[in-house]
């Protein structure tokens, strides 16, 4: 069965425009409610967390889930009105707080308070970390560098290994993929409270290499479909191209996604929304690759006058470019 991509690729980019808006949408909504596109974590605005949970629930004899009014009753009587609360686990007996900076008496003391209203804790499970603004901010700017520095050296290498037009559809591919992954977490953000730290970042860059390679794969074969066939109007070219490449392309995605799902499902707090940023970012780049970067390509080449690079009988044709060239 053969998949025409070109036919249907006003379909493929309505898919993508309506989830890349509808991302854009929950990142201004986020933008108003937490000042950011993303609700982030202590990693980059700084701050006091403190995760605790509650000592019935090793037995199991907690007489209900936590009550986040009484937490923020708790918070607000400490000046602490502002903090963000997340109750977490299904039966919802174990608590995420992020304040501003406490030093330790006021971290102690919050907690005996909390201790009081909703609960003994169980001390090998509480969790404090404390990390400043000015590191906070470091880490953001670094991550955002580092991101900018993989799409121009991805399209600088692109450029030398193809043409500038295969390059510069390749970021907008890389783009799209990065743009979904966003949005994404932005809505789980307003539904769930699901913050991005660091490790948000490396999901990013490791999103943008892997998904410069599937679009690599097929843009070579057409390239080569080019070079072999250079009579062949550019969408039968294509289509071929992203056809012969298929089976290459879902596979190894499914076979990498595998893993993330299980690290996700298995692999504790930490890394459960690196792996599902991976997961959603890997998703989006196998689509970009075969739906957005190759239909791009050849409505490019098609309304630049490069539909055919040369005619059928093999004749050049003025303003053509030679096969060769082409590569």
């Amino acid at each position: 069965m053969k998949l025409y991509v070109i036919q249907q690729r006003k379909l493929w980019w309505a898919i993508s425009l309506a989830v890349i808006l509808g991302g854009i949408v929950a990142m201004l909504i986020s933008w108003r409610q937490v000042g950011a596109p993303l609700r982030p974590s202590l990693d980059f605005v700084g701050g006091t967390r403190l995760q605790v949970e509650l000592i019935c629930a090793r037995t199991d004899t907690c007489e209900g889930p936590i009550s986040p009014s009484d937490v923020r009753d708790v918070l607000a009587d400490r000046n602490l009105a502002n903090s963000s609360i997340q109750l977490l686990g299904d039966e919802q007996h174990a608590l995420s707080i992020r304040t501003s900076i406490l030093d330790v008496e006021n971290r102690t003391a919050l907690l005996s308070a909390l201790s009081d209203r909703i609960g003994e804790f169980d001390p090998q499970t509480t969790q404090i970390d404390t990390v400043g603004p000015t590191i906070g901010r470091q880490l953001f700017t670094s991550g955002m560098l580092a991101l900018v520095v993989s799409f121009v050296g991805i399209m600088v290498y692109l450029s030398f290994r193809f043409q500038s037009d295969f390059a510069v559809l390749a970021i907008v591919a890389l783009l799209h993929d990065v743009l979904v992954t966003l949005g994404v977490f932005a809505v789980l953000g307003l539904v769930l409270g699901v913050e991005v730290d660091s490790l948000f970042i490396v999901a990013l860059l490791t999103i943008v290499g892997f998904s410069v390679n599937d679009t690599v794969v097929i843009y070579d074969r057409v390239r080569e479909l080019i070079k072999e066939h250079p009579e062949r109007h550019i969408n039968d070219t294509v289509d071929d191209a992203v056809n012969q490449t298929l089976t290459r392309s879902i596979n190894t995605t499914f076979t990498t996604v595998l893993p993330l799902v299980a690290i996700f499902l298995f692999g504790g707090e930490t890394l459960k929304y690196f792996a599902l940023a991976l997961i959603i970012g890997f998703i989006a780049g196998v689509y970009s690759s075969i739906f957005i970067a190759s239909t791009l390509l050849a409505l490019w080449r098609e309304r630049s006058g490069r539909a055919f690079l040369a005619p059928a009988s093999g004749v050049a044709i003025e303003g053509a470019i030679a096969p060769d060239e082409a590569s």
